[in-house]
Formats: structure tokens, C-alpha cells, sequence
């Protein structure tokens, strides 16, 4: 009991303790015995499992025990059949009808010449036969390595259960010679049967329909080995003819009670989904009537009532799609500005705004997203949408986020995404919105991007790649003659991009101004020397290293060239004899730096309280 990995136990192993507690001494029902090796299952047996889309498991009661998978198996067979032919193929063999029939009835749809659904045994049949395999011990072999996609690890064979299957399963070869003789089935039917009967006989305990049902619930992808078992767009036509047709003849009624899509078998097991977050399996051999576990459906109901799972009673909350919003010219990026660039960010920059996103992209979410960046697109120029906060994307992001980006480009505007990455969530976004937007690493790089753009549109002769000496930013208020003095103290240096002007820990004799190229301010990642945080960066005119003068001590983050460099050197002992020589000189140097300094740190401030908000 509990759950997987030795975790302490929370609030769900409790919930499941307590719910297994409760509902092991409930009555009703009695084991399947039209197969005699399933009326033999122990009664008092009742085993409870959770597997959540990102691998956990939660289990109660005898979720280690072992039984046969019997109709379970339908809703991964129909799945496998999708992922081979596709909709409109399967179509063609199986419906998806329900029939108001029990599970084994020996009925067929006339009218289309196919079993109602998969669901049930004919239909169950028919998609057996549409396993792969040029034999009957290929197509076993493909039926083995479907559902160990699904489990995680190699399913056994019951072989007790399957002989027993095969040697009373009459009813069963009457749907099946009656499918052949309507062309609904085109093999040997003893043969098609036989694999049916295996497929039925596979060991399960309760904790692999946990994960089995998870791999469904997250997007056909195994939670615990990370192997595609399903294919996505399938995902939906399965959960579809599970909510229909997956508890037979109680499936109305399940449906409105219960309200997730489920699947039933004989062996006393049922199966939940709850797209996008978990898999709930539950295994008590007495069944009712139509054939469901009577512990398991009391089971699920409770489940769902006590975590409000019902999935037309939840939905998402479309008003919290949208985290923040952010203006240019109160969030900037750590690119240190010169001060006409700073003037200019200050009156112009409302024309960058962010919006951040978070939790899923779905129609509803980034209808309100499509809708807000539409409006801010009036006054700005530049959007960026920073998606580092959201969990999944669907294909109604992919369409409408592609067509943002389209409309906001025909209007000369600019739409920036940020944190997409090709490996995450947003993997098939990032490929949908390939050549219709701009993709920015991260925020912090969308914002230069745009804080750039807008210098260059505006201070074309600001926005330059290299400066004469007269122009650096510390030597501004100096005089001609000043300028000269301070000059030639000044060393030419020059460095190669990734090249380090200065090292973390390190003495500091200098500090830099450079003339060409920019630098980055890093931080190195304790432990981990291959990693390193961007606090900010610098450009042509600008100074770095300068705390050197101010407090002379140990370097305290290393400065790197994002590009060749050129710089100027500036020896800390020599500014010292030019302060006492020239004390004004020095005076207005520092002063330029401190302004530099408190510039930085009134940034800073203001990024603080805007993401407080």
C-alpha cells in the first residue's frame, strides 16, 4: 500500500487508504464464472491506483495482485488499429454506436455491415484481426509489444485463463463465424479468436492500469519511460468511444454520474481517464449485472466527487491565462543603455509590452491572449509573449497563436515569442509558428531585440557599433584637455568573442570601457562551471568592471565578450595619481559611473514592483 518510490505518505494515500477501508467489506455481485478460471478469483480482493501524467503512483489495498486485463485490453487494441489505418479505415471495420446491449449480445450493425463499437466483443474481434503481423505468431509478438508500451514492461500470459477463454468461448465464435459470413472478418476466425483470447489473458495488476490508463490521459506517452504508446490525434477518438461505450450498457448512466471516460472487464477491473492529469484504475472480481466491478464503481464515484473530476462539471479558468503584462519603459532587459538610449526608452519604450502567459494553451485561454495582445497592439509596436509558465499547448494554440503572429505582421507589427522551447510543452507550437513569428530564447533576449529595434529606428547615430574615445560615457563633462589627460592613461585592448576580460574572484587592477562590441556580466552557477547567469551586458561607450575604482576589491562576477571587443583599460593605481593630480578629473569619472550605477538599480527596482504585482 501507498505509493511508488518510498515517498512519504500524503493527502491521496490517506484519501485511498481511507476510501479502500470504507469499501472492502461492501457486498454485492460475485466473480465472472462463464470463464470457470475467473470464478475463481478471491471476492474480498480490491486493489486502488492512481498514476498521475508525470509518473507517480498512488495505491491502496491489493494494487500488487495479479489478474487478467479481459476487456480492458479493447481500448488499447481500438487505439493500435487508429495509430496503423487510420479513422476513416477503422471506420470501415467498427463502428462507434453504442448498442444499449450487454457486452457478449450477438448483435451487428446491418444497415453499415460492422460491429457497433469496439467496445463490445464483435467489435473487440474485428480489431483484432487488424493487428499487424504476416502470422499468427507476428501478430502476437505486435499484441505483446502494444501493451508493454503501455505498461511499462512485458505483460504475461494467464495461460490457465486463456485455455479456459478458448475452450468455452462459443458465444464468441458465433459473433465471429456470423462477422465472417457478412465479410465483416476475412480471416480464420478460430484464428482471430485465438488472438483475442490472448489479448483477453494478459496479467495486469492494478498499478500497471494506473499507468496504463495515465499513458492515455497524458497524450498516449508512457508517464514512467517516456514511450509514445498512442498517437495523440487518437487520444480523443479513444476517450470518445470509452465515454460511450466503455461501461456497456451502464455507460449513460456512468457517464452522467461519474463523468469520465472509463472501461470496464469482467476480470473486476475498471479503468478512468482524466485527460491531461491522471489514470485511475480499481480491481474487486465481483461484478453486477452488466458486467462492472461493484467495489470498483462505488469506488470511482467517490472519487470523483470527492476531487470534482467530472469533466462537463470542471473546466479551466480562461481569466488567469494571462499572469502579467509588462511596458517597455518600466521592464527592461539587462543591456546597459548609454543615456540617450535610456531618454529615449523612457519616452518611447510603452511601444514594447510583454504578456505573460501561464497553466495550458487551449482555444478558450488563448482566445483571451489573441484578443489582449490584439488590443495592445494599437499602441505597441513590439509584442512579446513570454510562454516559460505554460504546462501544454493544443492544437487550437498552435492555430490561433500562428494566426496572431500573421495578422500582427500584415499590420507591421512585430510578435515576439519567448520560452518556446523544441523539446517541452510547446515543442509542436514552436514548429507551428516556424517562419510566421520571431523566437526569442528567453524574455530577457526578446526585450533587447526590441529595445534595439527601436534605438535603431530612432537614434540611428546612437546606435552605432563603435565610438571615438570623446564619446565613452565616463569621460563625459570633461573638457577637450581633460579628455586627452585621461587618454593617456588609457590601455587598447582588444578580445575575442567568448574571451574573458575578467574573471570572478580574480585581483582587479582594471576596469574597461569598451570602444566596439558588447559584454555580458555573468555569474557563475555554483558546482557547475559549464553554466553561468546573464546579469546584464554592456555596449560601445559603455563601462564595466567599474566597481574596481569604487571599492577596490575582488572581482565579483566575470565579464565575457558576446563578440570581438574592443576596449580601453583603465589602471586603477594610474586613475588614483590622476585623482591626485586632477582631483576634479576623477570627481566627474566617478560621478559618471555612480550615475551609470544608480540608473542599473533604479531598473532593477522597478522590475521588482512590477512583477510583484
Amino acid at each position: 500500500m501507498g505509493r511508488t518510490g518510498g515517498a512519504a505518505p500524503g493527502p491521496i494515500d490517506a484519501f485511498l487508504a481511507d476510501l479502500h477501508a470504507r469499501l472492502a467489506g461492501a457486498n454485492g455481485g460475485k466473480p465472472a464464472t462463464y470463464i470457470p478460471e475467473l470464478g475463481k478469483a478471491d471476492p474480498a480482493a480490491f486493489g486502488i491506483a492512481i498514476a498521475t501524467v508525470d509518473g507517480t503512483v498512488y495505491a491502496a489495498g491489493d494494487a500488487g495482485r495479479r489478474f487478467t486485463i479481459q476487456s480492458i485490453s479493447k481500448a488499447f487494441v481500438y487505439g493500435h488499429a487508429l495509430d496503423r489505418l487510420g479513422r476513416e479505415a477503422v471506420l470501415a471495420h467498427v463502428g462507434v454506436e453504442p448498442t444499449g446491449e450487454s457486452f457478449n449480445s450477438i448483435s451487428l450493425d446491418q444497415v453499415h455491415n460492422r460491429p457497433f463499437n469496439p467496445m463490445v466483443n464483435a467489435g473487440a474481434i474485428a480489431t483484432a484481426e487488424l493487428i499487424e503481423g504476416a502470422d499468427p505468431a507476428e501478430r502476437q509478438r505486435a499484441l505483446s509489444a502494444l501493451m508493454a508500451r503501455y505498461a511499462g514492461r512485458t505483460l504475461e500470459l494467464d495461460e490457465a485463463v486463456y485455455l479456459s477463454e478458448k475452450a468455452t468461448g462459443h458465444r464468441n465464435r458465433a459473433i465471429a463465424f456470423m462477422m465472417l459470413n457478412s465479410g465483416m472478418i476475412r480471416r480464420d476466425p478460430e484464428e482471430v479468436l485465438d488472438l483475442y483470447f490472448r489479448q483477453c489473458s494478459l496479467l495486469v495488476d492494478t498499478r500497471d492500469l494506473a499507468v496504463m490508463a495515465a499513458t492515455i490521459a497524458n497524450d498516449g506517452v508512457n508517464p514512467r519511460t517516456g514511450i509514445r504508446a498512442l498517437a495523440r490525434t487518437h487520444v480523443p477518438d479513444v476517450l470518445t468511444v470509452m465515454n460511450m461505450c466503455g461501461m456497456y450498457n451502464y455507460a449513460g448512466q456512468w457517464s452522467y454520474e461519474i463523468g469520465l471516460p472509463a472501461k470496464s472487464g469482467v476480470s473486476g477491473a475498471i479503468i478512468l481517464i482524466i485527460p491531461g492529469q491522471a489514470g485511475i484504475a480499481i480491481w474487486s472480481p465481483p461484478i453486477d449485472g452488466n458486467g462492472n466491478s461493484v467495489r470498483g464503481v462505488a469506488a470511482a464515484g467517490e472519487i470523483a466527487d470527492a476531487f470534482g473530476l467530472h469533466i462537463f462539471g470542471t473546466h479551466p479558468n480562461v481569466r488567469n491565462a494571462i499572469r502579467a503584462e509588462y511596458r517597455g519603459d518600466r521592464i527592461r532587459s539587462k543591456r546597459a543603455r548609454r543615456h540617450a538610449e535610456l531618454r529615449l526608452l523612457e519616452r518611447e519604450g510603452a511601444r514594447i509590452r510583454v504578456i505573460e502567459a501561464q497553466g495550458g494553451l487551449y482555444f478558450g485561454s488563448c482566445e483571451r491572449i489573441v484578443r489582449r495582445a490584439t488590443e495592445l497592439s494599437v499602441q505597441a509596436d513590439w509584442l512579446i509573449l513570454d510562454l516559460r509558465r505554460i504546462l501544454s499547448a493544443d492544437i487550437a494554440a498552435e492555430r490561433l497563436l500562428a494566426g496572431l503572429a500573421e495578422t500582427l505582421a500584415a499590420g507591421g507589427k512585430t510578435l515576439i515569442f519567448a520560452h518556446v522551447d523544441a523539446d517541452g510543452p510547446t515543442a509542436a507550437l514552436l514548429r507551428a509558428l516556424a517562419g510566421k513569428a520571431e523566437i526569442a530564447a528567453t524574455r530577457e533576449a526578446a526585450l533587447e531585440y526590441c529595445e534595439d529595434a527601436l534605438i535603431a529606428a530612432r537614434l540611428p547615430d546612437v546606435a552605432t557599433r563603435a565610438v571615438a574615445f570623446a564619446d565613452l560615457d565616463i569621460v563625459e563633462g570633461l573638457t577637450a584637455a581633460e579628455v586627452a589627460q585621461v587618454r593617456a592613461l588609457a590601455i587598447p585592448l582588444a578580445f575575442a568573442a567568448g574571451e574573458a576580460l575578467a574573471r570572478e574572484g580574480e585581483e582587479a587592477p582594471l576596469f574597461f570601457a569598451l570602444a566596439e562590441g558588447s559584454a555580458s556580466i555573468r555569474l557563475p552557477v555554483a558546482g557547475d562551471p559549464a553554466r553561468s547567469i546573464r546579469l546584464g551586458s554592456v555596449g560601445p561607450g559603455m563601462s564595466c568592471g567599474e566597481m574596481a575604482l569604487i571599492e577596490r576589491g575582488r572581482r565579483s562576477a566575470d565579464i565575457v565578450a558576446d563578440e570581438d571587443v574592443q576596449a580601453w583599460g583603465f589602471g586603477i593605481e594610474e586613475m588614483d595619481d590622476l585623482g591626485r593630480r586632477r582631483p576634479a578629473i576623477l570627481i566627474r569619472i566617478v560621478s559618471n559611473i555612480t550615475r551609470d550605477l544608480a540608473e542599473r538599480l533604479r531598473l532593477a527596482n522597478n522590475e521588482i514592483r512590477a512583477l510583484e504585482r
